[in-house]
């Protein structure tokens, strides 16, 4: 069964520091709490050795995941644009530390942790990150979790790519194969790639409730989709998605406990979306959508559907690099028919909605100092039994 908890306001302050070194504090309402951590970075130094460009090419800040108009272009291209010279190994890897510390200590210790005052090894990754042929280019991650210590299949997306004319106008054709929606996703207003983009394994958090196409499916399910992108302005994407067997749901190291359950075979992703690139500045306006069923007991009959319906935008001011500022926001309603859960008593609505709010603002120095805004929100129907304080908008 999807586990969905009352979610909460909040907003929160990073302050980054360095190109490959952050150190980042989180203030959010109904929390208060210090955390030094290495940020979740997406800025491989395979992407920079094939292309012979400097991180900060691809990425605000240098180190992710917020992606320049050309990290756009090459996310499209399928991570396949390079230098043209040969011996690059699509090898890389990553190591997450942090330190965190709350006003309260936790109601319960963690099972490999403290109540408070937490240092934790939080993840080690490798990455398959690259150009593996002339038009075919994948980002894969592996991920050892230091704080539940198992080793997991993270994200991926593997990708094949075609450019030709249409119109007097240079035109991308691709397919993108992978295991999260919206990972494939190049633009930065996008959930997946979403403020905040640091958080510790420990302390409080900040509730569960969420649109099913935040997080609900991540890697336990794999995608197909197919996309174009024309003139460097229009973008275009429809997919479509199943949920991967609980056998390989284990060997992918994920476990079986935490089984999503079987999704309906008319699971489909749609994605339109402007972009402009003002090479001084750039931004993107566009629309998506998710609608599936999820059956949460693969043995036992009942589904409950989801649609999502989102639209989303994002500005960058790159000048001349020396100070840059980027703004995101994203908002998704989500309609449920919950005909599993209220068949069981789980649910005192058969219909409900969530309205998902999520804003983001930062600002960077000689891309190396940085800093970030945000602010996100949840908003629901109230369900005394769905949600354990009655509604969604606590």
């Amino acid at each position: 069964m999807r586990s969905i908890e009352p979610p909460r306001r909040a907003a929160a302050f990073a302050l980054s520091l360095g190109p490959t070194l952050r150190q980042l504090r989180t203030l959010a309402l109904g929390l208060v709490g210090l955390v030094a951590a290495l940020p979740s970075a997406h800025a491989v130094p395979s992407f920079a050795r094939q292309t012979g460009q400097e991180c900060a090419a691809c990425h605000v800040g240098a180190y992710g995941p917020q992606l320049t108009p050309y990290g756009v272009k090459f996310k499209i291209g399928g991570y396949t644009d390079s230098d043209g010279k040969g011996g690059k190994v699509p090898i890389s890897a990553m190591i997450v530390a942090s330190f965190n510390q709350t006003a309260k200590n936790l109601p319960e210790k963690p099972e490999h942790g403290s109540v408070n005052r937490k240092l934790a090894m939080d993840e080690a990754s490798l990455f398959l990150a690259g150009r593996l042929s002339e038009k075919i280019g994948a980002f894969i991650q592996a991920t050892y979790d230091g704080v539940g210590r198992t080793t997991a299949l993270d994200q991926a997306d593997i990708r094949a790519v075609h450019t030709m004319e249409i119109a007097g106008k240079e035109t991308t054709f691709g397919l993108s194969f992978h295991n999260n929606p919206g990972v494939q996703d190049p633009f930065n207003s996008m959930t997946v790639w979403g403020f905040p983009y640091a958080s510790s394994a420990f302390g409080f958090g900040m509730g569960d409730a969420a649109t099913i196409i935040n997080g609900a499916l991540e890697q336990r399910v794999s995608g197909l989709s197919a996309y174009t992108f024309w003139n460097d302005l229009i973008y275009a994407e429809i997919g479509t998605y199943r949920s991967l067997p609980v056998t390989m749901q284990s060997r992918l190291g994920l476990g079986k406990a935490d089984d999503i359950g079987r999704l309906g075979s008319g699971a489909a992703y749609w994605r339109l979306a402007l972009f402009q690139d003002l090479k001084k500045q750039a931004f993107n306006v566009g629309v998506f959508g998710l609608s599936t069923s999820l059956q949460p007991d693969r043995s036992v009959p009942g589904s409950n559907r989801y649609n999502d319906l989102g639209v989303d935008a994002s500005y960058q001011f790159l000048g001349t690099r020396e100070h840059v500022f980027t703004a995101n926001g994203s908002f998704i309603r989500e309609r449920q028919t919950r005909n599993q859960m209220y068949a069981n008593g789980e649910a005192d609505n058969q219909k409900g909605r969530l309205n998902e709010l999520r804003l983001g603002a930062s600002y960077h120095f000689l891309q190396t100092w940085g800093a970030s805004l945000g602010r996100f929100t949840t908003r629901g129907t109230r369900d005394a039994s769905l949600y354990s304080e009655g509604y969604a908008n606590g």
